[in-house]
């Protein structure tokens, strides 16, 4: 009897990908199968589809996928607590296909108030730890180095917190889109040095208690403990991924600067922040739906990572999404 199949994104070499057939998943002890209605594309899949050396492709069908939300559709043996037809996010990792499966404690039930609507649980999740472990309070003084996804998430989060937000970007769209969120000021990052300027004028010397760098890259690190004032709290958001970083540490050390690694590895952690980001959508005091700039078919996965590399103008955030 043959297996029923489902469609699977494969990236078979740097930069390459097909769509094939495959066997549909089926959940293990404890898992759940999640058809799919999308999910979202992350930054650090952009290592991968650059084709680092100690990669090797192809990757499994679904690879790097990790971002889903869809309606439960089978239940593995001893699932308590989930239903079929219960529409959740996600932690998986082979999620972009049709389906896939995930472990019961990984999935978060979505309210009603959110059908229809996207909801690419892992970076929701993300900025709510981020934005727990930054420790911001009413009256701090917050720059948030990289105004894209993650960045604007965390400009509303800090603002709504009583916190004056200064907002840095490259891009002139992604300032724009942090004043909507929040933003009390925007500084466009041409020259390192100028920026510094601009922030010192604004704080009156004071630079500011805590920053947050979401970029990941060296130049954005620079300035973030720049920026950071003496007793302050650098916050490492943005995913360092191609490679060793160095820092200036005589100025972290004069400055007595408190520095967060901000990425969470412990499973259970992921699924709080998504369940405190389904608390905060689903009662008004987030919305990430302007954030989701960009639409693609699976077969157009490639095409949403090269945007996702790219960064075309108008850009913030990819989502795949299955009809």
């Amino acid at each position: 009897m043959n297996k029923p199949l489902m469609a699977a994104a494969v990236i078979t070499a740097p930069g390459e990908i097909r769509v094939d057939r495959v066997p549909l998943p089926e959940p293990g002890e404890g898992e759940v199968r999640i058809k799919l209605e999308g999910c979202g594309v992350c930054a650090s899949n952009l290592g991968p589809w650059s084709g680092p050396e100690w990669m090797s492709f192809p990757l499994e069908a679904g690879a790097l996928g990790h971002e889903g939300w869809g309606i439960v559709d089978a239940l593995g043996p001893g699932v308590d607590g989930l239903a079929l037809g219960q529409r959740v996010a996600a932690l998986s990792y082979k999620s972009y296909a049709e389906y896939d499966v995930a472990r019961v404690d990984a999935c978060v039930p979505l309210p009603d108030v959110l059908t229809g609507q996207p909801f690419p649980g892992e970076p929701l999740g993300c900025a709510m730890n981020i934005f727990d472990r930054a420790g911001i309070e009413v009256g701090h003084t917050v720059a948030i180095v990289g105004a894209g996804f993650l960045g604007t998430l965390l400009t509303r989060l800090s603002s709504a917190a009583g916190a004056r937000v200064i907002a840095i970007s490259r891009r002139d769209y992604a300032l724009d889109l942090a004043s909507r969120y929040g933003a009390s000021d925007t500084i466009r990052f041409d020259d390192r040095g100028a920026v510094v300027e601009e922030v010192t004028a604004l704080t009156d010397g004071r630079l500011c208690d805590c920053v947050i760098e979401a970029v990941g890259n060296q130049a954005a690190l620079d300035l973030a403990g720049e920026l950071t004032a003496e007793r302050g709290r650098l916050v490492v958001a943005g995913y360092h991924q191609d490679g060793p970083r160095q820092v200036n540490m005589w100025l972290w050390n004069w400055r007595g600067i408190d520095v967060i690694n901000a990425h969470e590895r412990d499973p259970a952690r992921y699924a709080d922040g998504i369940r405190r980001a389904v608390a905060a959508i689903a009662e008004g005091r987030l919305d990430p739906l302007p954030l989701y700039t960009h639409g693609y078919s699976l077969d157009q996965l490639g095409d949403a990572l090269d945007a996702t590399r790219d960064r075309p103008d108008g850009f913030l955030k990819a989502l795949v999404t299955f009809p």
